[in-house]
């Protein structure tokens, strides 16, 4: 039996076939341009090979309610083309398979609980955007819609005052000063372009931490796992520990740091593919 994997995200998507083990057996990415392009893709993909039922984790807003009018829906989001686009529709009127349709932090938070073998953790990706899945006792969180933990606001450090932000809906909210794409915004200079010893990387790590902090009050996960381009700079975990330790200022104990906030287990965002392909299965399993 083969399991399908969708990473829709808002620079590319990424496609997993995987067996019932959840080992990637193929993959493919391509950008993320059109929908109607972009799905097509996507289709054509899957149409090579017999999956029993598919894991969707697109970037968001979506809406992820069955029953709902525009269930399968990405609502209004910075990604052009993109708002109101029936994804899950359009992908099933070629695929007819059963499809688990979550974000893509939430389809990374469950891989990293499988991967890890907990039950209360936080995900955050920090790249073109920023989102967070959050997952208590193994179930998704979330009532009117699910998390948008990255349109947050946070309290503005002080030699960043006078920068707008870069988020279309907020402006200065977390995505909006801490998305890799705020880096160009400030410096002219994309962050692999940026000394590692650049001040604008505490900047960043500061607004991170605040987000982590965030997370810690609300809901006191097990772990905080952090993903995205931003994050992969090797310097950027040791300056949001640094600055989590700093804002907290001891308030509520937690983990030894090194345990509490880390980085995704899995490479090549693996976590979420390894989450798809799980949640596919849960998708199987319910019809």
């Amino acid at each position: 039996m083969l399991f399908g994997s969708i990473e829709a995200g808002g620079t590319k998507f990424v496609c997993s076939v995987g067996n019932e083990q959840f080992e990637v057996k193929n993959s493919i990415s391509f950008p993320t341009t059109t929908p109607k392009k972009t799905l097509q893709q996507a289709i054509d993909y899957f149409k090579q090979y017999d999956v029993a039922a598919i894991g969707v984790g697109s970037f968001g807003p979506i809406d992820v309610f069955q029953g709902s009018k525009t269930y399968g829906y990405v609502m209004a989001t910075p990604k052009p083309y993109w708002s109101n686009m029936d994804m899950i529709g359009f992908l099933k009127a070629q695929l007819d398979v059963p499809m688990y349709f979550t974000t893509d932090v939430n389809a990374s938070a469950y891989g990293e609980t499988l991967a890890q073998d907990i039950q209360n953790l936080v995900y955050f990706t920090i790249g073109t955007g920023i989102g967070a899945g959050a997952i208590q006792q193994g179930q998704f969180i979330g009532g009117i819609s699910h998390a948008e933990m990255g349109h947050q606001f946070v309290k503005r450090h002080p030699q960043d005052l006078d920068f707008k932000g870069i988020c279309p809906f907020h402006g200065d909210c977390l995505e909006g000063l801490a998305a890799g794409p705020s880096l160009e915004a400030r410096t002219g200079k994309r962050g692999e372009n940026i000394a590692s010893d650049s001040e604008i990387w505490n900047i960043q790590a500061y607004y991170i931490a605040q987000a982590a902090i965030s997370a810690t009050l609300t809901l006191a996960p097990e772990k905080i796992i952090f993903g995205g381009g931003v994050m992969s700079h090797d310097h950027m975990i040791a300056r949001v520990r640094k600055f989590f330790k700093v804002l907290l200022n001891d308030y509520i104990p937690t983990p030894p740091l090194e345990d509490y906030l880390q980085l995704t287990s899995i490479a090549n965002n693996g976590s979420a593919t390894l989450g798809n392909f799980a949640l596919a299965l849960e998708a199987l399993r319910s019809v």
